[in-house]
């Protein structure tokens, strides 16, 4: 049976640590100190987020986004701080081929190496194969970027491959390799749910 998926509610993610729910215009608010202080964390973004205007902009491509019913961007509010932590989102969403993509994540500095995003992608990955009944979940990486590469490995992603210059980079002439890894709906039930569980 087709999952049907409404763009339009209110879906909140959450446990005893963090708690993620749609992302919103007023966001820019919540978000202003990331951008204004940590212009550093969408260095291997196309889509920047640093300084209030590149921020609105962000934003608005993400709701767009998920009007078009292709995304579903999200804030993350971390409860251990009571502070909001960042960013991530579904997108490349595709029913009939049970398949998405999870990305377009960022944490502010205070917040990465916390666990926090271990809590979050064990929601995402939850919610994706067991409420949308995904056959894949896909992430992908600058290929340059180690620690994007290393969180994605922890939680259990299985490397897909290298697509070598698969797109252009921001403001300059340098392409990109874009690293693909992906988790499997028999990996999650079989290993990758309870490995990350412990984890968390």
């Amino acid at each position: 049976m087709d999952t049907i998926f409404d763009f339009n509610q209110n879906l909140i993610l959450e446990d005893e640590h963090v708690l993620l729910r749609p992302l919103q215009e007023t966001d820019v608010n919540n978000l202003l100190e990331f951008s204004i202080n940590e212009p550093e964390l969408w260095k291997y973004s196309l889509v920047r987020a640093n300084g209030k205007e590149n921020l609105e902009n962000y934003i608005q491509i993400a709701l767009k986004a998920r009007t078009s019913q292709t995304e579903f961007p999200f804030v993350v509010f971390d409860k251990r701080t009571g502070k909001y932590a960042g960013s991530t989102r579904f997108y490349d969403i595709n029913f009939p081929f049970k398949t998405l993509q999870l990305g377009y994540t960022w944490y502010g500095s205070a917040f990465q190496g916390t666990g926090l995003n271990k809590h979050c992608k064990y929601l995402l990955l939850e919610f994706a194969f067991e409420t949308l009944g995904m056959e894949r979940v896909e992430f992908r990486a600058d290929n340059g970027n180690e620690r994007s590469k290393a969180a994605m490995l922890s939680i259990g992603c299985k490397v897909d491959g290298v697509l070598r210059s698969n797109m252009p980079t921001f403001e300059s002439e340098v392409r990109r390799d874009s690293i693909v890894l992906s988790i499997l709906r028999n990996e999650w039930f079989e290993e990758a749910k309870e490995n990350l569980k412990r984890k968390l």
